[in-house]
């Protein structure tokens, strides 16, 4: 077993290397939605940076298909937050990266400078990297208006290591543990107060570091591992601890303890292909829900499972409460549409319907919307605005209901709309 865990660290890179050249992963707000609307920008938004290494990018081995998109911890944190509100993510995690990394990266966006990839870190697999070495001065300006800033940081420096526990004399070990504690104390605290120089009040939340191999795995190195893992948590909250300050809060989420004991269904060292420490999709969600906890205090679950049937109808979540109706979604030429009762109702938005014209007229918010029945124009304060497919009737027992695209509550009535089809719930946000 320790032989198949031995190969997880050159596996792993070349694994980055060609999930990093074949998936489109962009920067800047991005989400686990297939359907998504920026929210207007005079409405109270939570803004979410993650920086750090794969773990926050979410990467998994055999991510080669350019349609996949990753579904981590941050997508996943990004989800939880269309449910308290208007929300948007910034993913910034870098493939390969290191704590001294992170710590150059840090310097630049404080800087406000664009720097070039070997001047963060010689040698990343990440071929975003000069796009992301470009960014420095955009990612200033969204670092500095987040409301959340999430941190993974350190696999990279820790791995050799761990890798190499079976060959390493007690004395060699200890003493490049110390060693790379030393680093990742200065290196990530450094970071931080780079962090803290653009963004003064932001939540920071950072991971410590799960030990990603089971016991049966490493045998007698088990304990060991887990010992250096536990004093990397120590190191975290220590960092923590000099920089937490009330109303600018920074915590340790303590992903390391989810992971102990279950190392094997959490993360991708055992199984099919080449052995890999990245999280499985339990293990990001196990992270998420770590995350979301510290800054919610609860991670939340749509009524439509993940792997549900794709004809079930979806979950709609209006301000944070799942739509129970009896009027349910429909799926109707690859468009999602929703009784527009249900929604109006759910906000407090007023609208009466009128029979000679077969439209429905909206008051919300300052505006007022007229939706025709088959049209694909709707009025918007009198205005004429396009949308892509047209409102219908459907018959719900006795009585003929609007039903309105996904699409177009943003559209018309200037809500903040999101699809998530991992989730496949629509998340509705006045």
């Amino acid at each position: 077993m320790l032989k198949t865990w031995r190969r997880f660290i050159s596996a792993g890179t070349s694994g980055l290397l060609l999930f990093a050249v074949l998936i489109n992963v962009h920067a800047g707000p991005a989400g686990a939605a297939a359907a998504a609307v920026t929210p207007d920008s005079e409405q109270d938004v939570f803004r979410i940076v993650a920086l750090g290494d794969s773990i926050t990018a979410g990467y998994e081995p055999g991510m080669t298909d350019s349609s996949v998109k990753p579904y981590g911890y941050a997508e996943r944190l990004l989800e939880q937050g269309w449910y308290h509100g208007r929300s948007t993510l910034s993913n910034y995690g870098i493939l390969g990266l290191k704590t001294s990394g992170l710590l150059q990266y840090t310097a630049s966006i404080k800087d406000g400078i664009a720097t070039t990839a070997e001047a963060i870190q010689p040698g990343l697999p990440d071929p975003r990297i000069a796009q992301f070495a470009a960014m420095t001065p955009q990612i200033r300006t969204e670092l500095a208006a987040a409301d959340l800033i999430t941190l993974t940081i350190g696999g990279n420096d820790v791995s050799s290591l761990f890798l190499n526990v079976k060959t390493l004399t007690e004395a060699d070990f200890t003493a490049q543990l110390a060693e790379r504690l030393a680093a990742y104390s200065s290196n990530v605290k450094s970071a931080l107060d780079n962090i803290r120089a653009v963004n003064p009040l932001a939540t920071i939340l950072l991971a410590d570091q799960y030990q990603p191999a089971p016991r049966i795995a490493l045998g007698a190195s088990y304990d060991k591992l887990m010992s250096a893992a536990a004093q990397f948590t120590v190191a975290a909250e220590n960092i923590a601890a000099t920089l937490n300050q009330a109303g600018a809060p920074v915590k340790v989420a303590h992903v390391a303890a989810k992971f102990a004991g279950v190392e094997g269904s959490l993360t991708h060292i055992i199984g099919a292909g080449a052995a890999d420490f990245h999280p499985t999709q339990l293990g990001y969600e196990r992270i998420a829900t770590v995350f979301a906890e510290l800054q919610w205090g609860e991670y939340l679950n749509p009524a439509a499972a993940v792997m549900t049937s794709a004809s079930a109808p979806m979950s709609i979540v209006v301000n944070g409460t799942t739509l129970n109706t009896p009027n349910k979604p429909i799926l109707k030429n690859g468009q999602n549409f929703l009784a527009l009762k249900d929604i109006l109702n759910a906000v407090g938005a007023t609208g009466k319907w009128d029979n000679k014209t077969s439209s429905a007229t909206i008051i919300y918010g300052g505006r007022t919307v007229v939706i025709t029945i088959g049209s694909k124009t709707i009025k918007v304060n009198g205005t004429d605005v396009a949308i892509d497919t047209p409102a219908f009737l459907q018959k719900v027992g006795k009585e003929d209901k609007t039903y309105l695209p996904l699409a177009a509550l943003a559209t018309g009535l200037g809500f903040d709309v999101n699809y998530s089809s991992k989730l496949r719930t629509a998340f509705i946000n006045p």
